[in-house]
């Protein structure tokens, strides 16, 4: 039975592995990266969450910003297993405390931080390639691999899009209302954002040791903008059981108008197929401006997939018949030891 359990494992893990869709949901929740892999073909799939985030800058006196975060992620399977059409918004509403007068002066502001759209393509599976089940070993199956390092590698092309009139916060800088009229160098004018900038992300993702998952995002944004910024988020993933996973992530910006590193860890449980809640901590190294946040969250999937990929159905026939073969070697070993014991048994004892 042990063994039967184990083959039954085996099975679910690399079925999970096979193809974009999968029984339960895909999310790109917690954390800020992105999977390689789409929700798959026909799926809808919704990720929020609300975050309380509060900045310091030590430039400005110690000058504050105490704020609210609304996260919003659509994501449609399009076409294809290897397509996704996403949309990416994040939604500030805060209160900033300006300590460079005196007395204080205290304003709130709301606005778009973050407002995209884009399509994703799967540019290579790793996972397509038929691997051989040892059906006698778990371990064989799930040990590690070189071959696991191979990741899956996918490419996101999309555009920034700034919908008000006067965005409170360009280029995602809380305290432009507090810089100087020349800032390194830098006038005020030019910071105002252009109402369309280009992004680039190209994701990989990695399994290995059968519960890990490693996300590597290099992301090139606000491009044909006048301060475009390279930033890149490594992603760590560890499944606990069929319910709980956690993670830990550091993620670098780097252009003319910021550079900072910021480090994140946090949980998810999985409600049910289509449903999954996390939480998540946050912070950054710097001063100028300091950051703090605590993110809740959740994923929720409206599943109308129906196509199956030739390829799946292929390797599931594959794998049923190696099941079959599994339990009927079983039967057959089980039968030839009670042969065995009951010739024992009639076998006369010596005196």
């Amino acid at each position: 039975m042990k063994c039967y359990f184990a083959f039954l494992i085996s099975m679910f893990d690399i079925l999970i592995l096979y193809g974009q869709y999968t029984d339960q949901i895909n999310s790109n929740r917690p954390g800020a990266s992105i999977g390689s892999f789409s929700v798959g073909k026909n799926v809808v799939q919704f990720e929020g969450g609300s975050e309380l985030r509060t900045y310091k800058h030590r430039s400005y006196n110690n000058s504050q910003v105490n704020a609210s975060l609304l996260f919003l992620s659509v994501r449609y399977g399009l076409l294809s297993e290897k397509i996704e059409l996403t949309y990416d918004g994040v939604y500030q509403f805060d209160k900033i405390d300006n300590l460079l007068t005196n007395p204080s002066l205290k304003s709130s502001r709301k606005g778009f931080l973050n407002n995209f759209l884009g399509i994703k393509y799967l540019i290579y599976d790793p996972f397509k390639k038929e691997r051989k089940v040892n059906v006698y070993s778990w371990k064989a199956n799930n040990g590690f691999k070189l071959r696991d390092l191979i990741p899956a590698v996918s490419l996101t092309l999309g555009g920034n899009f700034i919908l008000e009139k006067e965005n409170p916060f360009p280029y995602g800088n809380v305290f432009e209302e507090l810089r100087p009229p020349l800032y390194f160098g830098i006038p005020r004018d030019d910071s105002v954002e252009p109402s369309f900038t280009g992004k680039a992300i190209l994701a990989t993702q990695s399994h290995f040791f059968g519960r890990w998952v490693f996300v590597t995002n290099f992301i090139y944004n606000r491009i044909s903008s006048e301060f475009p910024e390279l930033s890149y988020i490594l992603t760590l993933t560890h499944t606990i059981n069929e319910k709980w996973s956690v993670y830990i992530e550091t993620q670098n910006f780097s252009s003319n108008l910021y550079k900072d590193q910021i480090f994140r860890t946090g949980a998810a449980y999985l409600v049910s197929d289509d449903l999954q809640i996390e939480a998540t901590l946050g912070s950054n190294t710097k001063n100028s401006p300091s950051i703090f946040f605590f993110n809740l969250g959740a994923s929720y999937r409206l599943d109308f997939h129906k196509d199956v990929d030739p390829e799946i159905k292929l390797e599931e026939k594959l794998m049923r018949k190696e099941e079959r073969m599994y339990i009927k070697g079983s039967k057959k070993a089980q039968k030839e030891d009670k042969k065995r014991n009951k010739k024992a048994k009639k076998k006369p004892k010596n005196d």
